[in-house]
């Protein structure tokens, strides 16, 4: 059975930073091209992208939405089957539960579309503080 399980949220300050990580069990979604992305739902909101990567030939190509470029960082550590998130600069519109998903077969659409992928994490909570 894969899981993906989220920890790292919490409740910070504008400005500071928060890591997110998502530890893979169940198989790994590490072939060329298959990605894993985090993605986040605000209150009242959709759910929206927020960062991705996959497996290149020259190692792991990143993703990130224009609301987080600059500020996020997304990165995996394959010996321990884990996804991060890094969130720098963080401001209150960051609040959001975030997500980690993955897809079992390299992407063929947007990996920026929620759609494409086959499974989820059940969501950590960040809350920024103004």
């Amino acid at each position: 059975q894969v899981q993906l399980v989220e920890s790292g949220g919490g409740l910070v300050q504008a400005g500071g930073s928060l890591t997110l990580s998502c530890v893979v069990s169940g198989r790994t979604f590490t072939g060329y091209g298959v990605p894993m992305a985090w993605f986040r739902q605000a209150p009242g909101k959709e759910r929206e992208f927020a960062a991705a990567l996959t497996r290149t030939g020259i190692g792991d190509q990143t993703w990130y939405a224009d609301s987080v470029k600059g500020r996020f960082s997304t990165s995996r550590e394959n010996d321990k089957n884990t996804l991060y998130l890094r969130m720098d600069n963080l401001k209150p519109e960051d609040t959001a539960v975030y997500y980690c998903a993955a897809r079992s077969r390299p992407i063929s659409g947007s990996l920026r579309t929620e759609n494409e992928y086959d499974y989820w994490g059940q969501g950590t909570q960040v809350t920024v503080s103004s």
